[in-house]
Order: C-alpha cells, then structure tokens, then sequence
C-alpha cells in the first residue's frame, strides 16, 4: 500500500499543473496497474475538500461527488471509510464543513455525547454544542 498527500492527489484529480499532474498521474497509474493500494488518510480528505472549495472555488455538490468517486474505487484505501461515509452524509445536509462532520462523527464514536465550538455552521450538526 502506498500513501497519498493531498497536493499529489489534487494533481490528480484537478490535472492544472502539466509537470506535477503528469507526475501524479503516473504513479498513481503505475500503483494501481500493479494491484497496489492507494491509502488516502482522513486528513488528506480534510484538506482535499478545503482545496478544491477555497483555492479552486468548486461549489460542494461538485466536491461531493469527488467524494463519493474516491470512496468508490476500489484502488483507494480510505481510513475508517465507514466513518467517512457518515461524514459525507452529514455534510451532504447541512451547511458545516466536510471537516467539522467528521470531527462530530470521530468524536461521537469515541463516546462524546457532544462537541463543544463556536462555530454556528458547526453547531448546526447534532453532534456538536455551540458555546453562546
């Protein structure tokens, strides 16, 4: 198994850089020619999701659906990739971050009854406690 940085997989995926998306492009092509498996940890989702809203401007349903395609294929290895999907349908529904959903999910598993923030959009999740 081989693990992935976000800025190799957003060369990948986004293809705007011609030297480091060819680059990219190979290895992850060469990885997956050999039955390897491409590991993408929960951090690498955190940032991929806040790269491709803030610095490439692609509205959620877009960022959604990149989600959804990693999650599917099967040469990609997702940590704790039933704990991403929860996230992936709480940020689907409300308006926190892809970040925040699945900080209340990871919390919420390891037996917190609530996640205190002074985030609104947060907040707005079941699993988390706004501070007023």
């Amino acid at each position: 198994m081989i693990g992935l940085d976000t800025n190799v997989l957003v060369r990948y995926l986004v293809q705007d850089d011609p030297l480091q998306s060819k680059r990219a492009t190979a290895q992850i092509e060469k990885a997956m020619h050999a039955q390897e498996s491409l590991f993408l940890n929960h951090i690498v989702l955190c940032e991929l999701v806040w790269v491709l809203m803030r610095a490439y401007r692609y509205p959620k349903s877009t960022v959604l659906d990149v989600l959804e395609k990693i999650m599917l294929t099967e040469q990609f290895e997702i940590e704790s990739k039933d704990v991403v999907w929860s996230a992936i349908n709480d940020y689907k529904i409300d308006k926190a971050d892809f970040s925040d959903a699945l900080i209340g999910v990871k919390n919420h598993l390891a037996g917190c009854r609530t996640t205190l923030t002074f985030d609104n959009a947060a907040g707005s999740l079941l699993s988390f406690s706004n501070i007023h």
